[in-house]
């Protein structure tokens, strides 16, 4: 009875260790597929959610996530206003959970931030552009590999077009 009474107790401790250890198995194994989880992924499973998005150098952007892609997120700021955001010029991003989508397929991963500018220039939408510092209204007029030229004032026919580098815009939003 006594070396019963051993053996169950030494068969209770080796249960014990196996679930410790699967347990701790289980542990690593999620800490390292958060690890592999991207940002991007998390606002692509966040689309139609409200979101607040805090823009370096701007007031902050809040507004129902309608697209993101690895460069830009598309935001419906108003019933018929909308806000593209770089997604090199986030700080921080109010409103998502933890949800992830699914790795992006090869052509939605090639949609830069010139492809959405240029669909804002095709249709001749009027703009008001946000950099640190400085805001600018008119219309996307080109859009080159890393810039975007703007006419800016009275007359957009003039030709006068300021051209903005992709790495200072922060906000770009429909009027």
């Amino acid at each position: 009875m006594r070396w019963e009474q051993l053996f169950a107790d030494l068969e209770g401790q080796v249960r014990a260790g196996r679930v410790a250890d699967a347990r701790a198995e289980i542990a690593e194994l999620v800490r390292a597929e958060r690890a592999a989880v991207h940002l991007v992924d998390r606002l692509r499973a966040g689309v139609g959610r409200p979101l607040r998005l805090e823009v370096h150098g701007v007031e902050p952007v809040h507004g129902v996530l309608l697209d993101a892609t690895g460069e830009w997120l598309l935001l419906a700021t108003a019933a018929a206003r909308r806000a593209l955001v770089p997604t090199a010029a986030l700080l921080g991003v109010d409103g998502l959970d933890p949800h992830v989508a699914p790795a992006a397929g090869v052509v939605e991963s090639r949609i830069g931030l010139g492809h959405a500018l240029r669909a804002l220039a095709r249709d001749r939408v009027a703009v008001r552009v946000e950099v640190a510092g400085a805001t600018w209204r008119g219309r996307v007029e080109r859009v080159g590999a890393d810039h975007v030229d703007l006419s800016v004032g009275e007359d957009p026919r003039s030709g006068a077009a300021l051209a903005v580098p992709f790495a200072a815009l922060r906000v770009v939003s429909t009027l």
